[in-house]
């Protein structure tokens, strides 16, 4: 015969103070069946269910007592039925989701929104971390603040459960919080390729409006990008338009603009992350090559597909080479740099902001719209609209304290 025993213990946190109590359960030959311990502050929360026989369990109880007493912590004994931990132990078959609360900031209001969809779908919650550094209390530059906590929750949602629960989750209140909802699968902790739209998505401009504003055709520009907006005309035809009406404009203009160009918040941090923990990375515009070339020479991307323009005698030609790079080639190269990378599209990230984006971010494991159009983000996976690139580290599962130096 065995007896179940589950063992709470909060107080402050002290160095020694795990090791001191799970002596005593190695002392009497204890089995331990879990484990977790978290710290919020300087408050230690410890939680250890063990079996042992009757004939111990009073002895294991008491030493634990006059330990937790020694060390000025708070014990609690609970008795677990066989019937009770066998149904917890069947609930580990159930799959496993990550819900992930990023913004500026996070309220108790939004916490107790997102948790209770959580509820209201049967979701058991696993886990609860704060991905993000400690945050001050005073003198927070709101406009680079970050804060992101991850849930981990398990349960059965049904054939059709996991895109009712997402359309709920997105259908809370906003307020400055973007909220991610994924499968916690082998796939999403294995991720090693993040693609990349380049205008509006990695730089805070449209390179080829930059372009044209120089050759004084921005206004004829601009009314063709409405067109294919409205659906009036196809991308191919769009590009194809616009770029004529670059003709003769000096190469020497594209070096201006390069040098110039208005990278989006996080940029920096999230490239010298990705490339840290091994992240190959791609980017794939449907504008040019020079400017592709221009972010890969500065931020070191593993491979850039672009369009490009035609130069002669040191001008504009107005004309391109080789195939538009549009939605569907997006999705094909990404393809593609799955199959040369040797993974599984599910092992892929897709980041983008426009119509065309839409083909590879459905295509790939985990897709992002990134400050997006409505029409994008509607249709997108995920979305992050409250904080720069570097909140898609957060969408990946890294946390400040591991990636940055000095995070906790």
């Amino acid at each position: 015969m065995i007896e179940i025993i589950q063992v709470n213990i909060s107080g402050e946190d002290k160095p020694g103070l795990t090791s001191a109590l799970t002596s005593i359960l190695a002392r009497y030959d204890a089995t331990i069946l879990d484990i977790g311990q978290e710290n919020v502050h300087k408050s230690l929360t410890l939680g250890i269910l063990f079996k042992t026989t009757p004939e111990q369990s009073g002895f294991i109880m008491k030493d634990l007592l006059f330990k937790a007493s020694e060390l000025g912590v708070q014990i609690r004994f609970t008795p677990i039925t066989r019937e009770a931990y066998d149904a917890w132990v069947a609930r580990q078959g159930k799959h496993r989701y990550i819900v992930t609360l990023l913004g500026r900031s996070v309220s108790a209001q939004q916490i107790a929104d997102v948790t209770d969809v959580i509820f209201r779908f049967g979701l058991n919650i696993d886990a609860i971390r704060r991905l993000t550094g400690r945050p001050p209390i005073d003198g927070v530059d709101e406009s680079a603040a970050k804060a992101c906590i991850e849930i981990s929750v398990r349960g059965s949602l049904g054939p059709d459960g996991r895109a009712a629960m997402q359309d709920a989750l997105m259908r809370l209140p906003k307020g400055g919080l973007d909220i991610s909802f994924q499968k916690d699968d082998i796939y999403r902790r294995s991720r090693r390729l993040i693609c990349f739209d380049m205008d509006s998505t990695l730089v805070h401009t449209e390179c080829i409006d930059e372009l044209a504003a120089r050759a004084g055709v921005g206004d004829q520009v601009r009314a063709i990008t409405a067109q294919a907006m409205r659906g009036e005309i196809d991308f191919t035809e769009s590009f194809t338009r616009r770029v004529a009406l670059l003709k003769g404009l000096d190469v020497s203009v594209m070096d201006e603009i390069a040098q110039n160009l208005p990278f989006n918040e996080g940029l920096e941090r999230m490239m010298k992350i990705l490339k840290m923990v091994g992240y190959k990375t791609a980017i794939l515009s449907g504008g040019f090559t020079y400017f592709g070339k221009y972010l890969q020479q500065k931020f070191g991307f593993d491979y850039v597909y672009a369009n490009e323009l035609e130069i002669e005698d040191g001008k504009l030609t107005g004309r391109y080479v080789g195939d538009v790079v549009d939605g569907r080639r997006k999705a094909e190269l990404l393809r593609l740099l799955c199959q040369v990378e040797g993974i599984n599209l599910a092992q892929a990230v897709a980041v983008g902001d426009g119509a065309n984006d839409l083909p590879m971010l459905s295509l790939a494991g985990l897709g992002i719209a990134y400050h997006a159009k409505p029409k994008v983000q509607a249709n997108a996976q995920q979305n992050i609209t409250s904080i720069g690139l570097d909140g898609i580290l957060y969408f990946l599962g890294l946390k400040d304290s591991q990636i940055d130096p000095g995070s906790v």
